[in-house]
């Protein structure tokens, strides 16, 4: 199993359909899980993915429409049940904190985890941790919506024909890289910069500053195309995105590999969202999601 990689729950738009749950994902990144717009019906979609509650570190909601938020009560409740030894944060839109306690409070049940609330007020970092930093960037959406992405920190690569034109090798190697410089040789004329992994999630939004924000130089872009191309008036006047709207933004961000996700039930082949994803002029490794597929974030170039 990847270390990093994407496990789409749920793909429906607004309501659910035979083949589709309404929207739910996990990103696992190193150990840590990720759960972005639980919605209805995303704790029987983690069973049968194989995704546990002991798995999740944090919730990021991005608006308060049902589709993305109603199984945030299961979601909550379960992770209490399981008892899960690790204190689990919560981030959404401030302006939706009366959604997010009815949501956490829907029934009665015992609440045995720590909960953390960090709700999103304006654009910026939310967290460090040691091998990402969580960014939130204002969407255009009928009510407040939030963006999220991640980004690795840079690191140094080693260069095998630098370290042995210098002649250093074995235990040396760590000293360089601990203290910076060994014998007169400095850690940059022995490496280069490693480019650290990037990561969005672009659900409901019309275009605007926040997408391209948000898709700069990702190396997995997940981000919602309810619509085709056909229906751009509709998407606009409902606050979405259609299929090569959401291609070109990628393109132009440079993004390695793209997920559509976020479908209308009103459209029965998913092929053409990928039609017309490449017809905007994307090129990259694409993935149409469906439900219960998991993504690799794509290694390092």
């Amino acid at each position: 199993m990847s270390a990093r990689e994407l496990v789409v729950l749920g793909t429906a738009s607004q309501v659910p359909t035979r083949h589709r749950n309404h929207n739910g994902y996990l990103l696992r990144w190193d150990g840590e899980g990720i759960m972005f717009d639980p919605g209805e019906g995303t704790q029987r979609q983690m069973l049968r993915a194989g995704v546990a509650a002991h798995d999740l570190n944090r919730i990021c909601v991005t608006h308060f429409h049902g589709d993305h938020s109603l199984g945030l009560a299961g979601v909550i409740q379960r992770i209490n049940l399981d008892r899960v030894p690790h204190p689990v944060t919560a981030h959404y839109p401030a302006s939706g904190r009366r959604f997010f306690d009815r949501l956490r409070y829907a029934t009665a049940y015992r609440e045995t985890v720590p909960l953390a609330e960090e709700p999103v007020a304006a654009d910026g970092v939310l967290a460090r941790t040691s091998s990402y930093v969580l960014e939130a960037r204002k969407l255009s959406h009928p009510v407040e919506s939030y963006g999220y992405r991640l980004v690795e920190p840079d690191g140094r690569r080693m260069l095998p024909e630098r370290l042995a034109a210098h002649g250093i090798a074995g235990p040396d190697v760590g000293r360089l890289q601990r203290d910076g410089a060994l014998n007169g040789v400095t850690l940059d004329e022995v490496s280069e910069v490693r480019r650290g992994q990037r990561f969005a999630f672009v659900m409901d939004t019309r275009l605007c500053d926040g997408v391209h924000a948000l898709a700069e130089g990702c190396d997995l872009l997940v981000i919602e195309s309810t619509f085709l191309d056909e229906d751009v008036r509709l998407a606009a006047d409902h606050g979405h995105l259609t299929a090569g709207q959401a291609a070109r933004a990628a393109a132009d961000a440079g993004v390695r590999h793209l997920v559509l996700t976020h479908f209308s039930q009103r459209y029965s082949d998913p092929a053409e969202f990928e039609r017309q994803a490449r017809a905007a002029g994307f090129a990259g490794e694409l993935t149409i999601a469906r439900d219960l597929m998991r993504v690799p974030v794509p290694k390092r170039t």
